[in-house]
């Protein structure tokens, strides 16, 4: 037989245990992993895809897409004030994925494992007829009694939002169709910063230890601000309001919806934004929003909780907004 092992070993050998620097990961020799996690903590484990085609364009550059697809999975951690630990990586690739795919991959996955204290510590490649999927496992931890719930949320909190809302969408849209008369008009920096928030999620982990210090409820914006908030609120069995003239806009977002009216929509419903919503009791909104500029991200309160079941949005004059199922949806 070969003593080299199968060419899956090879495989992992070349990519992946080079970027396996967690004692934990036992150097990919094994078929599991050992995780001692860390005194007086839980653990909080989270799953997300992303697939070629509904995630991520073909074309896009690999790094990128090993970027996003682990980041996806930090921002879920984010939000439930979870530190990470590490991630179990399922990679399935066409046949005859060119190895130049492969080491911008890894190149791109490494790098963000060093700088988001992530690292890879095992998993599974498969060859597929269909298109490149990756699938990340994500392990953190939270000080016990810290997890923060999407459940927690009660009438008459207040509803904050991290960052900017609606630029991967958007960027999605100009990536689609740049030739739309809304982005005609924006300069080439606008039109980079859209694109690159398509491409490139910003998990708000440095938000974590704020969170559960006075967040009630919080879970990431995935599929759409509106969407994710209104499935927040009826977890939590209350209902809530949304001010849009209160959601944050980055220039170049807002730049595109002064130019289409109807691209507000687009970015209160669109998805990707992998932001933070959170409900904070009023006694601690002030304490919150000085612990998030302290951590270094940016928050905005866009709402408040009520008793009523359900989600109204109103727009600039009070009028309501009809934003339809308010989030993506993949079935």
């Amino acid at each position: 037989m070969d003593g080299g092992g199968s060419g899956e070993d090879r495989f992992i050998a070349r990519f992946f245990r080079p970027i396996a620097g967690s004692p934990a990961a036992l150097g990919l020799m094994d078929d599991a992993a050992l995780l001692t996690p860390p005194d007086g903590c839980d653990l909080v484990l989270t799953k997300d895809a992303v697939v070629a085609g509904v995630h991520f364009f073909p074309d896009d550059p690999p790094a990128a897409v090993a970027r996003k697809a682990l980041r996806v999975n930090l921002s879920d951690l984010a939000a439930k004030g979870a530190a990470p630990l590490g991630a179990l990586l399922a990679l399935a690739l066409p046949k005859g994925t060119p190895d130049a795919w492969m080491e911008g991959f890894a190149t791109g996955l490494g790098a963000d494992t060093m700088l988001y204290g992530c690292p890879i510590l095992g998993g599974d490649t498969v060859s597929t007829p269909g298109p490149v999927t990756i699938t990340l496992t994500a392990l953190g931890a939270v000080p016990k009694g810290g997890f923060v719930p999407r459940t927690g949320a009660r009438p008459g909190q207040a509803i904050f939002v991290t960052g900017t809302i609606g630029d991967a969408a958007l960027g999605l849209r100009l990536r689609q169709n740049g030739d739309l008369p809304a982005f005609a008009g924006l300069s080439e920096e606008r039109r980079a910063h859209l694109l690159d928030r398509y491409l490139h999620p910003q998990p708000r982990l440095a938000l974590a230890p704020v969170l559960r210090r006075f967040a009630a409820a919080a879970m990431d914006v995935s599929d759409g601000l509106a969407g994710d908030l209104a499935k927040m609120l009826a977890a939590s069995g209350c209902g809530g309001r949304m001010e849009a003239r209160r959601v944050p806009l980055s220039g170049a977002a807002a730049a595109a919806v002064e130019a289409d009216g109807g691209l507000l929509k687009t970015a209160l419903t669109g998805g990707d934004d992998y932001e933070i919503l959170a409900c904070v009791p009023h006694d601690a909104v002030s304490a919150f929003t000085v612990a998030a500029a302290e951590a270094g991200v940016p928050v905005a309160l866009i709402g408040e909780t009520r008793e009523a079941h359900g989600l109204d949005v109103t727009d600039a004059g009070g009028h309501p907004l009809d934003l339809g199922s308010g989030s993506f949806s993949h079935f």
